[in-house]
C-alpha cells in the first residue's frame, strides 16, 4: 500500500493505492495517529485503494472516532467492491462516503 499525505490549513488529505490488510493496516494507523493533531477535516481518497480488509475497517473506525471529537471525516472515489464491504458490515452508516 502507498500512502500519500497532503495538509492544507487543518485539512489532511489521504491518498491510498494497493491493499489496505492485516499486513499494511498498522502503517496506515501510524501514519494517521501521528497526523491529526489540529486537523478538522480528514479527506480519504480510495481512487486507487484495490482491496480492504477487517483490519483496515478497524482503522477507518478509529480514525472516525478521533474526528467525531475534532472535526470531520470523508471518503472520496470509493470503488464499488470496496462499497459492498461498507454496506454489508454497516460501515455506510458510520462513514460520510462521496
Amino acid at each position: 500500500m502507498n500512502i500519500e499525505m497532503n495538509a492544507s490549513g487543518t485539512t489532511l488529505a489521504v491518498a491510498l493505492s494497493g491493499r489496505l490488510d492485516t499486513a499494511t493496516s498498522p502503517e496506515l494507523d501510524a501514519a494517521l495517529k501521528a497526523n491529526l493533531d489540529g486537523v478538522e477535516r480528514l479527506e480519504l481518497d480510495f481512487a486507487a485503494l484495490d482491496y480492504l480488509s477487517s483490519a483496515g475497517l478497524r482503522v477507518l473506525l478509529s480514525a472516525q472516532k478521533t474526528m467525531n471529537k475534532q472535526g470531520s471525516m470523508v471518503l472520496r472515489n470509493v470503488n464499488e467492491t470496496i462499497m459492498e464491504i461498507f454496506e454489508i458490515t454497516g460501515f455506510c452508516d458510520v462513514l460520510t462516503i462521496e
